[in-house]
């Protein structure tokens, strides 16, 4: 922002902000005050505002804009004046405190975030608890500022490093007790005003969550007696009563796993039991958000005492009422209570999974048999339900996780004898449709647990589903068709179902309600019973002769053709060949016919639908190849070829169709290998044409592929770096544009893909030609992309080149290319070591960082004694401090660091090292 801002000019733009009339004129007070926020002048006139208080939308901006200064450009002050606004932004609370909660959020997150950087405030606890403890009129905005100091301490909006917060996190421990003390004192003075104890249970818990308290500080404190008596008493509002849970499940989670935490621990146990007859009375009055609260109380004391319950069932901290409890909530009518629970049994199956004790598992296992019988009703759908479930219904995400808790739990308790209870409910015949669907889509998740050659009732459910009458209720049909989707390994083994079976499967294919239920189904039995479905194919070829007359979605048209060719590879190589043919003829008549006349005639007119169909087939074919004799299907891709071609220029400038269409040339290659050669010198040549004036980076993806397949022949590595040189001069262009990096990440990631194709294939070529210190410059710049997968392409890039020095030392290259990987690192070692210790220490997630130990790793094994000192070089050109003051790594944990590197065993010994290391500059 150019040019001094005056008061009223900001003024202005924040009343058009909230009252211009025109969303264009908001939007511009939007972008103006966005700019405003960035420069120096923000400081002042925030003050000024708040000072001024002419409205609250003023006073709420210049609270928000203090805070996001504080919070991102704290270094543009100069210590000198840290106290100075310090004691203004305290000025401000006290002024403003009765104006909006909102404004006073927003101060007390700006002194929060002062404080974790200000290093010359020292005890700023007591400070805060001295000045304002005493004084009711400001506990407020005292207790909000208590409430979010423990919160901000990691927060990654406040780069400080890990030494600044360990300083301040032991200085937070030290006054914890003061905390404790005053929020107890105000408990007793004030347990009337229902609004200041939700801010003392809100404060509590945030410094529960940072792990500080002493639990003997709260074990002795009346504020947990307080807590459950709120949670017990049937009046208690539900935003207390939400916030005393809140509080509980945080205490509940400090203590797990604690041994020193025991005498908290007994107490908390003994006080969620307590709470049962609360639970019920709940249920009684359908007061659902108490439900749920008390819900996630049990479930958190399960959790916590985990490995007490297994390790000492029915005694102390084991005691199994505390299963009692949650299956209690498992039986509420309502399935989000329920669900609630599901990550405790999931635990629990897991733990019980790896123990492997027979006599453990028959103790729980009642418990589980509870479990599996309430979710078999929590699946049942609504009996006015018309039609099947909705994908985007809550319903049926709750009866996915569902299914996959099941899948875990069906071992412990035995699946062929729960199969049988559910297999006579469904012998029995309900009158209730939903009771059949449910069970129906039960069986579906634990037949896999069977064994198909001992449970012979599998047959007479495979006959109760493709016997169901026409007018079954949809629902239950559909369960019906994923059932026998999962019934493939059955079906194998007893082929005289085979044909019923798809008989039915395909006659649903006809129902919109069923058809990618079938779709999916008929592909399941295919992938199981590939075999036998042969003498079935000219069925399945007729299905994929008719997939645009099928009321099926896109994907599950693909995920039959996925089906079919599985099949078709099992036949002799003659059907293959014909059947390949025949069903590419029918994709590629599709796009001729949108090519050259404006008239579908019924057939889709995206392109994309023709082309993704066409790579599933290449795709998921394969045929045996005679020695010396040409690829059986590559005359049929040559045929192709051109209207692929034609289909690629006609829709050059659309993203998504030059995709489609490289990822079918892509399986084709793939397809016929090397009886690709003939699409070599065409198809770069498009390529390349287009990219100069359309940069889709999926050309630089099929490049690579091109690269990978024939990098290695020496005919073909001239036209191969000629394309890679063609690429790369639009490629830098659009880089080096501003922000091009991070604008353009899917050019990075495969541009380096394909650079390390051919550092892969023809190492020497690449690294001996005139592009590639343009490729390494562009490397070197790209370290510090924060994207995972184009940060990935260009570490993996580095780290095969530096590779390529140290491999395959009996070839007759080797030494050329050592020492082509010495020029290079000779010239660039350095400020790559460096780059990538920047990197790590202020640009990339720590989650990224295994990327770049691989390549230091590299690094290390090539040239041990150049990398220690170029390590040692660029550790000391990191900033001993952060911009607000605070120290970042000392001298000794530099020197430890380095040490580390450098006696690292392995790559993952380093990532481990930069992870702890960086944290030091976050």
């Amino acid at each position: 922002m150019e040019g001094e801002v005056s008061l009223d000019s900001v003024y202005q733009a924040v009343q058009a902000l909230y009252h211009h009339p025109e969303p264009q004129g908001k939007e511009r007070a939007s972008a103006w005050l966005g700019e405003f926020q960035k420069s120096m002048f923000s400081w002042q006139i925030s003050d000024q505002l708040l000072r001024l208080q002419r409205d609250i939308e003023s006073c709420y901006f210049a609270a928000q804009t203090m805070k996001m200064k504080i919070q991102y450009s704290f270094y543009e002050l100069p210590p000198e004046m840290h106290s100075s606004l310090r004691d203004s932004l305290l000025t401000h609370l006290e002024s403003l405190k009765d104006l909006s909660q909102a404004i006073v959020t927003q101060l007390a997150l700006a002194v929060a975030d002062l404080a974790i950087q200000m290093t010359s405030w020292k005890s700023c606890v007591q400070m805060l608890i001295e000045k304002y403890g005493n004084d009711e009129s400001a506990l407020p905005f005292l207790l909000e500022i208590l409430t979010v100091l423990p919160e901000e301490v990691h927060s990654r909006s406040l780069r400080v490093g890990t030494n600044r917060r360990t300083e301040v996190i032991e200085d937070l421990a030290y006054h914890a007790s003061l905390v404790i003390g005053l929020l107890t004192a105000y408990m007793e003075r004030c347990s009337h005003d229902e609004k200041l104890v939700v801010k003392v249970f809100r404060c509590l818990m945030s410094w529960i969550n940072l792990g500080i308290l002493h639990t003997d500080h709260i074990a002795n404190s009346q504020l947990l007696v307080a807590l459950f008596q709120v949670l017990r008493h049937n009046q208690t509002s539900s935003n207390l009563h939400e916030v005393a849970s809140d509080c509980v499940c945080a205490a509940l989670y400090a203590v797990e796993g604690l041994q020193e935490s025991l005498r908290l621990a007994l107490q908390l146990q003994e006080g969620v039991m307590a709470l049962e007859e609360a639970y019920h009375n709940a249920v009684a009055c359908e007061d659902m958000d108490k439900a749920l609260n008390y819900c996630r109380i049990f479930t958190e004391l399960a959790e916590t005492l985990l490995e007490m319950v297994i390790r000492s069932p029915g005694q102390g901290l084991g005691d199994l009422k505390t299963l009692n409890l949650i299956l209690n909530c498992v039986g509420h009518e309502q399935y989000e209570v329920a669900e609630i629970t599901f990550n405790f049994w999931y635990r629990l199956a897991e733990t019980l999974h790896k123990l492997k004790d027979p006599s453990v598992n028959q103790i729980f296992r009642p418990y589980f048999q509870r479990l599996t019988q309430s979710l078999t009703f929590h699946s049942q759908m609504d009996p006015d339900h018309e039609g099947v479930l909705d994908e985007a219904d809550d319903f049926f995400e709750f009866r996915l996780r569902v299914s996959d808790l099941l899948k875990d739990v069906i071992v412990l308790i035995g699946a062929s004898e729960f199969f049988l209870q559910l297999y006579s409910t469904l012998k029995e015949g309900s009158t209730a449709w939903e009771e059949t669907e449910a069970v129906l889509f039960i069986m579906t998740a634990l037949v896999k647990n069977l064994n198909p050659e001992k449970e012979l009732r599998l047959g007479d459910v495979v006959q109760a589903v493709i016997n169901l009458p026409d007018n079954t209720h949809l629902a239950v049909q559909h369960s019906g068709v994923q059932l026998l989707g999962e019934l493939g390994e059955y079906i194998n083994g007893n082929v005289h179902c085979l044909e019923p079976v798809l008989n039915f499967l395909t006659q649903r294919l006809k129902q919109r309600e069923l058809a990618n239920a079938a779709a999916k189904a008929i592909q399941s039995v295919c992938t199981m019973c590939s075999d036998p479905m042969t003498r079935h194919f000219e069925g399945l070829l007729q299905v994929a002769s008719s997939l645009d007359a099928l009321p099926i979605s896109h994907d599950s048209s693909i995920g039959l053709l996925r089906g079919i060719f599985l099949v078709l590879v099992r036949m002799p190589s003659e059907k293959i060949e014909e059947t390949f043919q025949r069903l590419c003829s029918m994709q590629v008549t599709a796009l001729k016919k949108l090519l050259t006349s404006d008239m579908t005639n019924g057939i889709s007119a995206d392109p994309a639908v023709w082309l993704d169909r066409l790579a599933a087939i290449f795709r998921h074919t394969n045929t045996v190849v005679v020695e010396g004799r040409p690829h059986p299907f590559q005359k049929v891709i040559q045929e192709i070829w051109p209207v692929i071609s034609e289909t690629l220029y006609r829709h050059q400038a659309d993203n998504r169709m030059a995709e489609r269409c490289c990822r079918c040339l892509r399986f084709a290659i793939r397809c016929v290998g090397k009886g690709s050669a003939m699409l070599i010198q065409p198809l770069v040549s498009q390529m390349v044409s287009v990219y100069q004036s359309h940069q889709h980076s999926c050309f630089l993806y099929l490049g690579s592929i091109l690269v990978d397949e024939y990098g290695s022949e020496e005919s073909c590595m001239q036209g191969l770096l000629e394309m890679m040189q063609a690429f790369c001069g639009p490629t830098f262009h659009l880089l080096e544009q501003p922000r091009g990096f991070q604008n353009h990440p899917d050019t990075v990631d495969d541009l380096f893909r394909l650079a390390t194709r051919f550092i892969q294939r023809s190492p020497v070529v690449l690294i001996q030609s005139p592009v590639m210190s343009l490729i390494i410059r562009c490397a070197l710049a790209a370290t510090t992309l924060n994207h995972r997968d184009a940060n990935s392409s260009v570490m993996k890039f580095l780290q095969d080149l530096i590779h390529v020095a140290t491999i395959n030392e009996h070839r007759d290259d080797f030494e050329l290319r050592k020492n082509l990987v010495h020029g290079f690192l000779g010239e660039s070692g350095a400020l790559l070591v460096a780059q990538l210790v920047q990197a790590c220490c202020f640009y990339l997630v720590p989650s990224m960082l295994g990327n770049v130990a691989d390549v230091l790793w590299e690094l290390r094994i090539f040239d041990c004694k150049t990398f220690c000192q170029w390590l040692e070089d660029a550790l000391m050109s990191l900033p001993k401090e952060l911009p607000a003051g605070a120290i970042t790594a000392t001298e000794k944990q530099v020197t430890e660091f380095h040490k580390q590197v450098m006696c690292a065993e392995d790559a993952a010994m380093i990532g481990w090292s930069l992870m702890e290391f960086s944290g030091f500059y976050r």
